[in-house]
């Protein structure tokens, strides 16, 4: 056999590979040129840039572009070098990159909202420019004319916006922590449905096209996957940031989530195991194991001649129990509790080593992360802060090694790897 394939072991922790400094503002939006050691960014300092990586390992700013207003948020589609950015006036920019990355010509601008733009989507199969605004509005325009096709009001202002190409369904997220799914056709849309399971606003989403899973980010530091294919409602909770969660990319190759949040910590989630739904709180006017009532169980307190409890809440089994009955912590990873969370005494005896072995991994970015993007064929994952930098650093969890034999022709290893085979 000409090649052998062995897997290494997971290398889970993100390596820095380098820095990119020199921006006068806070850098909203940062993403990867694909094949290319390349670097696209806009800022609040009202700049758009592109830094290609020379001879020297080092990234140099090859287009410096200046636009009107700050710039909030941005696009690019590779297979048309077409860069779309949001700006803070409400309109959305297009422009073409060059071949060699080293000019940018202005295309269109969309008149797209009232307020500034959060979100900014170019769909190529669709030619569609999907935006969404603080003016609480979702709209989508037709790339080729520039027409507006469609407009929809939301409850808030948008902060989360994906969509599935197959289906045509924008997921949208907005301040009040509820997210809609709307069907969107050339010229109108239909509300599918929405959901709430955050107490704050979203604050990123994320959609998994092939096992039709959107994860979605919050404001109260939690994290739910919901499961639109399976039709069953289900919606499973991630606990592992102590601030708002700032960004969500999912590597379906390996199965893992990959979240960051406004306390600089970046979290690799394995999805690759059997989790469990949370369970619903229990209402009760007494503890559920001691029978000792709650502070406004006024009877029962009478009758018993005791003082009331506080009320608390097992995250295992969801009984309502006091204080006295839930003074262990566990955590519970495959619930999604990374950190320790109060348990009922029973449940903390029942829950096995096994059962609490961690199903993520924690690393500190040093720097509070305002956007992420990760690029799955060479593993690089690219966050910019409020320090104004862009850090890259690689996050290869599917490395390969390949061992040839004298008959092979060539190869090229870059993330993923390539081969032919001599004769």
């Amino acid at each position: 056999m000409a090649a052998e394939i062995h897997p290494r072991p997971q290398t889970r922790k993100p390596v820095l590979l380098s820095k990119i400094e020199g921006f006068q503002d806070v850098v909203n939006t940062a993403v990867i040129i694909p094949k290319e050691d390349g670097v696209i960014s806009v800022s609040q300092d009202r700049t758009i840039r592109v830094w290609l990586k020379r001879d020297s390992g080092q990234y140099w700013p090859s287009v410096f572009h200046t636009v009107p207003v700050a710039c909030s948020c941005m696009s690019f589609n590779p297979e048309t070098r077409r860069i779309s950015v949001g700006l803070e006036n409400g309109t959305v920019s297009e422009f073409v990159l060059s071949e060699d990355y080293n000019q940018m010509t202005p295309a269109r601008t969309y008149q797209a909202h009232q307020g500034g733009v959060t979100v900014v989507l170019f769909v190529l199969e669709m030619e569609w420019v999907l935006s969404t605004g603080q003016d609480k509005s979702f709209t989508w325009h037709c790339s080729e004319s520039g027409q507006q096709l469609g407009t929809y009001r939301t409850t808030a202002w948008v902060s989360g916006l994906q969509f599935d190409v197959e289906t045509r369904h924008a997921f949208v997220g907005d301040h009040s922590g509820q997210v809609t799914i709307l069907k969107l056709e050339q010229d109108n849309c239909s509300l599918i449905t929405t959901f709430k399971g955050h107490t704050g606003n979203v604050t990123a989403l994320c959609w998994d096209p092939v096992q039709r899973v959107l994860f979605s980010g919050s404001s109260d530091h939690s994290i739910i996957m919901w499961d639109i294919g399976g039709r069953k409602g289900t919606a499973i909770e991630l606990q592992g940031h102590n601030d708002k969660v700032q960004g969500l990319c999912y590597a379906p190759h390996t199965r893992q989530l990959i979240s960051c949040g406004s306390d600089g910590g970046t979290v690799i989630w394995n999805m690759d195991v059997t989790r469990q739904e949370t369970p619903e709180w229990l209402d009760s006017d007494s503890c559920q194991k001691c029978e000792q009532p709650f502070f406004w169980n006024f009877k029962q307190m009478w009758d018993s001649k005791k003082i009331g409890l506080r009320q608390h809440h097992c995250r295992n089994c969801g009984q309502a129990v006091c204080g006295k009955c839930s003074s262990k912590r566990s955590t519970i990873p495959l619930m999604g509790f990374e950190f320790e969370v109060r348990v009922c005494d029973s449940c903390h005896g029942s829950i096995t080593d096994e059962e609490r072995a961690p199903t993520a991994t924690f690393h500190d970015s040093k720097h509070s992360i305002i956007h992420m993007q990760y690029e799955p064929t060479r593993g690089w994952l690219l966050t910019s802060g409020t320090d104004k930098i862009i850090k890259a650093s690689t996050c290869s969890h599917s490395i390969v090694s390949v061992l040839f034999d004298r008959d092979c022709a060539s190869f090229n290893i870059c993330g993923v790897f390539t081969f032919s085979y001599g004769t």
